[in-house]
């Protein structure tokens, strides 16, 4: 059996982005129900120097976004970044699993071997396509939703494994 490029990313980012707009849902009603101003859960942090829930979404939609573009060699779509509520997060979801779901399949089967080059920081780094998407893009965007999930179990959302799995 081969290694589909397509069925290792796609399908995984819009499993996991649907899972978070659900755990979002729960968290803004969590904040209703217990007349919690939203900003406490949206700006929660687990330490100083991390980047606070609501950012932890954006990266993770971020690097879905980024991924699939690489992947199927288009241009990564820009986002501005100005997102303030939970209103605003599922709109960033719904745009990012939008934008994955028109990269055309057969583009991203043909990465396994395409040369992916980031630039990040000053610098730049090259991926052989299957080790960019195992091995930094899925990593990535597994540890910014899994931050994102954990800051609002801290923070008493009542949410568990499974919704962070959900449906596949």
């Amino acid at each position: 059996m081969s290694f589909s490029m397509y069925s290792a990313s796609v399908p995984v980012f819009k499993q996991i982005l649907t899972s978070l707009s659900s755990i979002l849902q729960k968290a803004e009603a969590h904040c209703t129900e217990r007349k919690i101003d939203p900003a406490a859960l949206l700006q929660a942090r687990l330490y100083p120097d991390m980047f606070p829930m609501l950012r932890q979404v954006l990266i993770a939609c971020d690097f879905a976004k980024g991924a699939a573009a690489r992947l199927a060699g288009v241009e990564v779509p820009k986002y501005e970044d100005n997102e303030v509520s939970f209103a605003d997060l599922q709109a960033r979801i719904a745009k990012t699993i939008a934008f994955i779901e028109s990269v055309p399949r057969a583009d991203i089967e043909e990465s396994a071997g395409r040369t992916i080059t980031l630039t990040s920081g000053g610098t730049t780094r090259e991926f052989v396509g299957q080790a960019y998407l195992v091995h930094y893009a899925l990593a990535h965007f597994y540890f910014h939703a899994t931050t994102a999930y954990d800051l609002l179990r801290h923070n008493g959302v009542e949410i568990g494994k499974k919704d962070f799995i959900g449906s596949f």
